[in-house]
C-alpha cells in the first residue's frame, strides 16, 4: 500500500500515465477479489467502504430496483445490524420484512423460510456465518429455494470470506458483501459482488466510477491492501483454518476444564474456525472483558458494532439463550498472529477473573445457598 500513500497519487479515472498506473493497481486488486470468491469476472466486483456499505448497497439497491415486482423481503433474526437496521428503514418506507427464526445453534429455520415466501417476495438476505457465534448457514440450500421462486439472494459474507471456501457461481449467490479488515486488510474498504443477472440500483450517485454502480474516487491504497489480503487469504485459507481450529478447541477445552458453569454458544461443528463464544454464568460479560483487558487480553461481548449496549445479544436471544446467561457471554476471536502461548495465557488468566466476579455476584451467592441446602 505504501507507494499509493506516498508517491503514486494518480486518480484511476484519469487518462494520463499516473492515472493509468492507479487504474492498473485497481484492476489487479479486483482480480484478486474474484479469485477469492470465484470463479467470477472482475466486472462483478464493486469496491465499497466496507461491509456496512456493501450490505446497504445490496439490500436498498435490490429493493429499489425490484419495487414494481414486490415489496417483501426476508432475512433472519441474527443478522448484523447493517442488515437489520436497513430492513427497519425499508419497513418505514413501505416495504414489509419477515425475520425468520433460528434454532438453538443459530442455524436458520429452513421450514420457516419456505413458508414465508409469497408473491411479492423480492429478496432473501441471510448471512453466510454469524459474527458473534460463528455458526455457518446452509447457503447453497437457501439459494436453491430462492431461485426456485425467482427471488434474488444476498449474503453478508463479511465473516466467512477468507475463512471458508466460497464459490459464488457454484453456490448460486446473486449478491455478496465482504470487508477487507476481516481478512487482515485495511479498514474502510470492502466490496460487493453483483451477479450480472441481478437487478440492483446504484447506491451512491455522482460520476461514472465502478461502471456507474458506485460513484466516488476509488480508495486506491485501501483497495490495493484489500487485494493483497485476498491473495494471502486464498493461499493460506486451508492451513490457517486448521491451525485456528486447533487453537480454538484448545481454548474451549481449557476453559471448561478449569471453570464451572460455562456454555459454548453456536453450532458445535458448523462454525468458523476462529470464533469461540462462551457464556460465563452468574457474571456480566462486560466485567469479564474489563478484567481481561487489564491482563492485556482483548475480547468482546458480541459484535463491535453493538459495544456499549446494556441489552443482551440479539443473536443469543434469538437462539433462545436465557437473558442472564447471555449477558455473561464473551467472544474470543482468533487471527493470524495468535499462537499457542496466547491460548495458554487466556486459559491461565480467565479462571481467577471469573472466580473473583462470582464472589461478588448475588446470583452466584443464591446458587451456592441452594446447593448447600440440597
Amino acid at each position: 500500500m505504501l507507494p499509493y500513500c506516498e508517491s503514486e497519487f494518480g486518480n484511476a479515472s484519469s487518462i494520463h500515465l499516473f492515472g493509468r498506473r492507479a487504474k492498473k493497481a485497481l484492476e489487479d486488486a479486483r482480480e484478486e477479489v474474484t479469485r477469492l470468491i470465484g470463479p467470477c469476472e472482475s466486472v462483478d466486483i464493486v469496491f465499497t467502504s466496507g461491509g456496512t456499505e456493501s450490505n446497504n448497497f445490496a439490500i436498498k439497491g435490490a429493493a429499489h430496483a425490484l419495487k414494481e415486482k414486490g415489496r417483501h423481503i426476508i432475512t433472519s433474526k441474527i443478522e448484523h445490524l447493517s442488515v437489520l437496521n436497513v430492513c427497519e428503514f425499508l419497513e418505514e418506507n413501505g416495504y414489509e420484512v419477515t425475520y425468520i427464526p433460528v434454532d438453538e445453534y443459530g442455524v436458520v429455520d429452513i421450514g420457516a423460510l419456505k413458508k414465508t415466501i409469497r408473491d411479492g417476495t423480492i429478496l432473501i438476505s441471510i448471512m453466510s456465518a454469524n459474527n458473534e457465534v460463528g455458526t455457518i448457514q446452509p447457503i447453497e440450500e437457501i439459494t436453491r429455494i430462492a431461485h426456485e421462486k425467482g427471488i434474488l439472494f444476498h449474503t453478508d459474507a463479511v465473516q466467512a470470506v477468507g475463512k471458508v471456501p466460497i464459490d459464488v457461481e457454484k453456490m448460486g449467490i446473486d449478491l455478496l458483501s465482504m470487508s477487507a479488515h476481516k481478512i487482515c486488510g485495511p479498514k474502510g474498504v470492502g466490496a460487493l459482488y453483483i451477479n450480472k443477472k441481478a437487478r440492483i440500483a446504484p447506491f451512491i450517485h455522482g460520476g461514472h466510477h465502478e461502471r456507474n454502480r458506485r460513484a466516488g474516487t476509488e480508495n486506491i491504497p485501501g483497495i490495493v491492501g484489500f487485494g493483497k489480503a485476498c491473495e494471502l487469504a486464498r493461499k493460506d485459507m486451508e492451513k490457517e483454518s486448521k491451525r485456528m481450529s486447533i487453537l480454538r478447541d484448545r481454548l474451549w477445552d481449557g476453559i471448561r476444564r478449569d471453570i464451572s458453569d460455562v456454555k459454548m454458544n453456536g453450532h458445535p461443528a458448523k462454525r468458523l474456525s476462529n470464533t469461540l463464544n462462551v457464556s460465563f454464568k452468574y457474571v456480566e460479560g462486560e466485567s469479564v472483558l474489563l478484567n481481561l483487558d487489564l491482563k492485556g487480553i482483548a475480547a468482546s461481548s458480541g459484535s463491535a458494532c453493538t459495544s456499549g449496549s446494556l441489552e443482551p445479544s440479539h443473536v443469543l436471544k434469538a437462539m433462545g439463550v436465557d437473558a442472564t446467561v447471555a449477558k455473561g457471554s464473551v467472544r474470543f476471536s482468533l487471527g493470524r498472529t495468535n499462537a499457542d502461548a496466547d491460548i495458554d495465557r487466556v486459559i491461565k488468566e480467565t479462571p481467577p477473573i471469573i472466580e473473583k466476579l462470582r464472589d461478588m455476584s448475588p446470583l452466584y451467592d443464591i446458587k451456592k445457598r441452594v446447593e448447600s441446602v440440597e
